[in-house]
Formats: structure tokens, sequence, C-alpha cells
């Protein structure tokens, strides 16, 4: 067994992730005061040879070959969202969404509009034209703050508010950066009541991924840190 499945498995056993089991009866349940969120589940992330994101110039992002990682975050998010869709329940979707003259550092240009990078995937094109989907195109790492107009209002907050929302239900990629800024900053605007009447975020293992930069492949790039997916992935969660 090498260190970093130990290591795994002890972070799992200190911190269980359980719970997932229970996701789709939730969904099943709650009907509209349960909101599901997809979070920059896009081509540039996760469609097989789609993105232009170079970390640093040296990690591309997006999948350079199938990666049952992403393919099955995906399919859970689909799967979510069938049921939501089905039942008229409310969905927010993050597109990770940049402009050509608004770099966002240290990343190079990624998802730049008009290049099919910032749109769904395959998997989800469908839910473009649900009427129970509201898009938000966020040029930003964490969401919530992506959602914040100029005039000081929030279309996250908002769409709790519209539907009454209790729960929100996570899904999406990279669940150590995006997933995670989004499910701390609402978590922290729930605290302080900008968000009512938010009381719960459910964050979904399985529906959740990260990219993966191997360490055998790091140590052959200039400047560039590792990422192993597995470890990162529960690091996120």
């Amino acid at each position: 067994m090498g260190s970093e499945t130990r290591e795994i498995d002890a972070l799992r056993l200190a911190v269980p992730l359980g719970g997932d089991g229970d996701v789709l009866h939730l969904a099943a349940d709650a009907g509209r005061t349960v909101g599901l969120v997809l979070v920059d589940i896009v081509n540039g992330f996760c469609t097989v040879g789609a993105g232009n994101l170079l970390l640093s110039e040296f990690a591309n992002k997006a999948p350079t070959e199938p990666n049952e990682q992403i393919e099955t975050m995906v399919e859970e998010a689909a799967k979510l969202a069938k049921i939501f869709s089905d039942r008229n329940w409310p969905i927010f979707a993050f597109l990770d969404t940049h402009y050509p003259d608004k770099p966002e550092p240290p990343y190079p240009p990624h998802c730049i509009i008009g290049s099919g990078e910032e749109n769904l995937v395959p998997a989800l094109e469908w839910l473009e034209k649900s009427p129970n989907l509201t898009a938000r195109r966020k040029d930003c790492i964490n969401g919530f703050i992506g959602s914040i107009e100029k005039d000081g209002s929030n279309v996250f907050s908002n769409w709790v508010k519209k539907y009454e929302i209790k729960t929100v239900l996570v899904v999406g990629i990279c669940t150590d950066v995006c997933v995670l800024d989004f499910v701390c900053g609402t978590l922290s605007a729930r605290n302080i009541g900008l968000v009512p009447p938010l009381e719960d975020i459910v964050v979904y293992s399985k529906g959740c991924a990260t990219y993966d930069l191997p360490v055998q492949v790091a140590r052959n790039m200039k400047g560039a840190l590792a990422h192993p997916q597995v470890l990162t992935l529960t690091f996120g969660l």
C-alpha cells in the first residue's frame, strides 16, 4: 500500500465522508425546500481535450484522457439534475466564464467567452432550456462573490429567497478550489444572515471531482506543484 493510499484512508477515518447514500433520498423527498447547485461543470474543466487551462503553464485542468473521477462527477450531477428538473425543483448553475482582457492570476486564459469551454458539458446541455434553471457566468473562483451585481445585490441570494430554499445540494469541480470556496463563502454569508432562509449546505462527494497532476509528472516540470487527484479531492471534502 502506497503512502498516498494510507494517508487517504487515515483521513477518511478521521473525517468520515459518509452519508452520500442519503443524497438521492434527500433530493427525492424534500421538494422545493432543496435547491441543486452545479459548480463549473463546463467543457473547459471536464470534457476530454477541451480545456486550455494550464495552471502556471504546466497542468492542463481539463482531462487529456478519460478520467473516472470526473466522469463519475458528471454522471451523478446529470442524474441529480434530471431528478430536480422532472419535479420542477430549482437548479442553479455556475459557469466559469472569462474575458480576454480580464485575467485571473495566477491562472492563464481559460474558459474564454465564445470558446465553448465556458459552456455546460454535453451531458447537461439540455438544462439550458429548462425553465427551472438559473445560470450565472462567473469570472472568479468563489461563486458567491461572483454572484454580486454592481448594485450590491446577489443573484445567488435572490435565488435562495425566491424559492425559499433551506438546503442547497452542491456538486461540481474543482472540489478543493471553486466548490470549497463557494461553500465556505456561502456558509459565512448564511451565518451573518445574508442568504435567508438558507440553513444547510450538503456537498455530495460522488458528485465532486478535481484535476490530477501526479508527483512523478510535477517533478519534471519547472515550478510545478503536485496535485494528486484522490488526495486533493479528499482534502477538499
